[in-house]
């Protein structure tokens, strides 16, 4: 027998497939992978937080257990897995997932190692207060309800959601054909957005991006770039740097670790862990001893211990290029508007917002209103049969049943369907006078209440000032602190407009700690003065080297080995008075047996009209033009060969027509022309400057300055100005001739320089003591003499160093003055070396001959 009941239909199979799976793929976009822009929830979050609250699962409320939450989605809205339940509520209760956690979990719920949950039967949860904000009014009829799965109940198709979700907690999706990844964002910071866009409509993206810095992830980090951010801000794409947080800490030893405190959002902290050990392993990462995971309660804590010949910095670096502490995020801002899938910049998403809390409001209002106005009417209606009490109760008791009562009232008095009923179910007690005056009460309220809300439907921008209400009370109740930082990246501007340009005193200790600090932190003293701690050194440790310079000047670093680095000077990490400094190593990338010998300040490196003057301990001197040195590497450049047993003590910038003058530390000079010295490649020895003899060695390199005089330093702490017309020109190669006495009071000569009237002196003591003296305080004496004291040394002390600095206003004598610290300057100090100050200006010893 045939069915006479079946039929067949005859269709091209492409285009059934083709038919089947658009269908197929529009169900998977907006019905499970994309959030809707007006409450940023997918349906399975939405529904979950639904089944909640229609349960009454709220933060006031006991824990459940979350396998009844789970049954309760699957079993009335949400027909898939229960695994796909479980670890979507799973997510909203993890602190590293979500900037705003929707569920309050007890229990196991996962790590940021990627430990997971617990199984469902053993957590429990309840709402969060900020997820019943996003279910606030639903039972007002603020938004559109539709069937679920089996049409036996009613969900919501949006929630009303009083916080711009889609910001704060983001969102990734993956669906057919398209994805969408949304960052977190602060919460403050999107409700200023928010109300700047209800203020302005025609706000700017820009404008907005001033209150919405970035991405705010609840793993915290450092987002590198802003130009990425407006890009994504502006086209709802982009490409978002984020960076962990790591700090460089130096035990009392000097040995450095690196210190992780945060990582990047949705990066598994075990993962990172394990790569790590595998580079260091493939010897990509060297100079790591040790890995520690120290992480707690308070935090995330990852302790990398390195070796005593690894460079932190570098070593960080290559952290974060060879591993996820740097990561993309690759934002697309691509969600459910009006049915249909859309990539929405800022501004848009926002308007969304405010667009679907307009409609809220507005449906709320009308919903009270109604409610208001149904229940006034029966106010009206008892205060009509409250004045006519005796002939109500008449009709009532002549009634044969409650439809005729009904009637006769409605008849007599006008009454409505509604207030006849309600009369009817009055009860005796509410004929009493204390009652009426409830009703007058409640009544006059209701009034109030009706034309505030008729007023508010008849004006629409006041429903803006609602919702703006509603947003402050939010951030007030709800706003944090930004978790995430923001830093341009240094391809997008260049740092040194972020930086003043300001002089500056560096500070190098003889075992390679170095900072900067502004130059007035040194107040002027007058000579012989005890001076000011300098540096908090470590046993055996002094200050070696001090430099004046400019932040913005480059610093071209010698060191005695030959090779040249150089950097500028706001790299050099700022200090105060007292503290240490930072490991040289850790801010140039030098050898580890590398020391530093020098260290010249100049504004341009590409200079072919000033020329490098370097003079080594032996008496070799080298001239190169600058504009040599302008490509140097990471490495450092050689800058002059170096005998074995010679090294660099110093060098000069000169104009090519300069006179050189060559301080040695048995107290000779010797005084020549620049020309005397032919120029020389960058890789070269050198030519003799200077013919020394016995131990002796030279100590400093200077330009002569015939407005300046020549300040010759000692070990124990005297000194002397000496006109350079008295230091007359000799050849290259001579043996000099007598600068200052190296007689047993005043020790070897440590230092000498050019100064004016107005430089100030700063001598650093092997002690680690400082003081800043005025040049003025000396006056110009004969060239072989003894000098004066400058510094009043303690026994067994010496200087080391000296550097001049440049010309500033005096401190009053007052101010300089402070016993407490033994800054004053020290009474007699002067008279501890009269015959020195006092002897003649003519030299009191011959003269060598010059060829000598």
């Amino acid at each position: 027998m045939e069915n006479t009941n079946e039929r067949i239909d005859l269709i091209n199979i492409e285009d059934e497939m083709q038919r089947a799976y658009i269908d197929y793929s529009m169900s998977v976009i907006v019905g499970r992978a994309l959030p809707d822009v007006r409450d940023g929830m997918k349906p399975g979050n939405r529904r979950i937080l639904y089944a909640m609250k229609e349960r009454g699962w709220t933060h006031n409320k006991a824990y459940v257990k979350c396998a009844k939450v789970v049954g309760e989605v699957i079993g009335n809205y949400h027909p898939h897995g229960d695994t796909a339940v479980y670890d979507t509520m799973v997510r909203m209760a993890q602190d590293f997932a979500m900037r705003g956690m929707l569920i309050d979990g007890q229990g196991n719920f996962g790590s940021i190692d990627g430990d997971r949950a617990a199984a469902y039967r053993y957590t429990e949860c309840r709402l969060r207060p900020l997820a019943e904000e996003m279910l606030a009014d639903i039972d007002k009829e603020t938004v559109d309800m539709r069937p679920n799965f089996d049409e036996s109940l009613m969900e919501p198709s949006v929630l009303p959601a009083r916080v711009p979700n889609l910001l704060v907690n983001g969102s990734t999706g993956i669906a057919v054909g398209m994805a969408t990844n949304i960052p977190p964002h602060n919460l403050g910071e999107v409700i200023d957005g928010t109300i700047l866009l209800i203020d302005n409509p025609e706000a700017t993206i820009d404008e907005l991006h001033e209150l919405i810095k970035g991405p705010d992830f609840p793993t915290g980090g450092t987002v590198y770039g802003l130009n990425a951010v407006r890009e994504f801000y502006t086209t709802g794409r982009g490409k978002i740097k984020v960076r962990g947080k790591a700090d460089i800490e130096e035990d009392d030893n000097g040995k450095a670790r690196i210190i992780i405190t945060e990582i990047p959002y949705a990066l598994n902290k075990t993962l990172l862990i394990q790569k790590m050990v595998h580079l260091v392993r493939d010897k990509k990462l060297e100079g790591i001893s040790d890995i520690r995971d120290e992480s707690g309660k308070e935090g995330i804590r990852l302790v990398i211990e390195l070796k005593r010949n690894a460079v932190p910095n570098v070593l960080l670096n290559n952290i974060f290029k060879h591993t996820q502490m740097e990561s993309t995020f690759g934002g697309i801002m691509l969600a459910i508007d009006k049915g249909k899938p859309r990539v929405l910049n800022l501004k848009e998403t926002l308007q969304c917002f405010i667009d679907h809390r307009f409609d809220v409001i507005t449906r709320r209002t009308e919903f009270d209103l109604k409610k208001a106005k149904a229940r006034a009417h029966i106010l009206e209606g008892y205060l009509l049969a409250m004045d006519n009490m005796d002939e109500v109760v008449r009709i009532i008791r002549d009634s044969k049943n409650r439809e005729e009562a009904q009637e006769r009232l409605m008849t007599k008095f006008g009454f409505s369907e509604i207030q006849a009923k309600a009369i009817l179910e009055m009860r005796l007690y509410q004929l009493t006078g204390l009652e009426r005056d409830k009703v007058e009460a409640e009544y006059a309220e209701l009034m109030e209440l009706i034309k505030y809300l008729e007023d508010l439907l008849a004006h629409p921008e006041k429903i803006f000032d609602v919702i703006k209400e509603d947003l402050e009370q939010i951030r007030a109740k709800y706003g944090e602190v930004r978790r995430t930082d923001l830093s341009i990246d240094e391809g997008e501007i260049d740092i040194e407009d972020l930086i003043a340009d300001e002089p500056c005193v560096i500070t190098l200790s003889n075992t390679g700690y170095i900072k900067r600090v502004p130059t007035d932190t040194y107040r002027q003293q007058r000579r012989g003065g005890k001076g000011v701690v300098g540096m908090s050194t470590k046993d055996e440790d002094f200050v070696e080297h001090i430099f004046s310079a400019s932040t913005h000047d480059y610093l071209l670093c010698f060191t005695e080995a030959g090779r040249m680095y150089w950097l500028k000077a706001y790299y050099v990490p700022e200090g105060t008075r007292q503290s240490r400094g930072r490991s040289l190593a850790n801010v140039l990338q030098m050898a580890q047996d590398e020391k530093l010998a020098a260290i010249l300040c100049v504004r341009e490196l590409d200079d072919h009209a000033h020329n490098l003057i370097m003079a080594t301990r032996k008496g070799i001197i080298k001239k190169t033009v600058l504009a040599a040195y302008k490509n140097v590497r990471v490495a450092g450049v050689k800058a002059i060969n170096i005998d074995e047993d010679d090294s660099l003590i110093g060098v000069q910038l000169t104009n090519g027509n300069d006179q050189i003058i060559l301080s040695m530390k048995n107290g000779k000079a010797i005084r020549f022309n620049e020309t005397d010295a032919r120029p020389l490649g960058r890789v070269s020895r050198g030519v003799k400057g200077v013919t020394l003899t016995g131990d002796d060695e030279v100590v400093t390199i200077e330009i002569v300055d015939t407005e300046s005089t020549m300040m010759a330093i000692t070990e124990n702490g005297y000194g002397k100005r000496t006109s350079f017309e008295e230091y007359r020109t000799q050849s290259r190669g001579g043996k000099g001739i007598i600068s200052i006495q190296t007689t047993e009071r005043n020790g070897k000569v440590v230092s000498a320089h050019a100064v004016t009237e107005e430089h100030r002196l700063m001598l650093i003591s092997e002690g680690g003591q400082m003081i800043c003296i005025g040049a003025n305080d000396l006056r110009v004496i004969g060239r072989n003499t003894q000098g004066v004291r400058l510094f009043n040394l303690k026994e067994g002390d010496k200087l080391v160093s000296a550097a001049v600095l440049d010309p500033e206003e005096d401190v009053p004598e007052t101010e300089a003055a402070e016993g407490a610290e033994g800054e004053a300057p020290v009474e007699g100090a002067e008279a501890e070396a009269p015959a020195a100050e006092s002897a003649p200006e003519a030299d009191t010893a011959p003269e060598e001959p010059a060829g000598e």
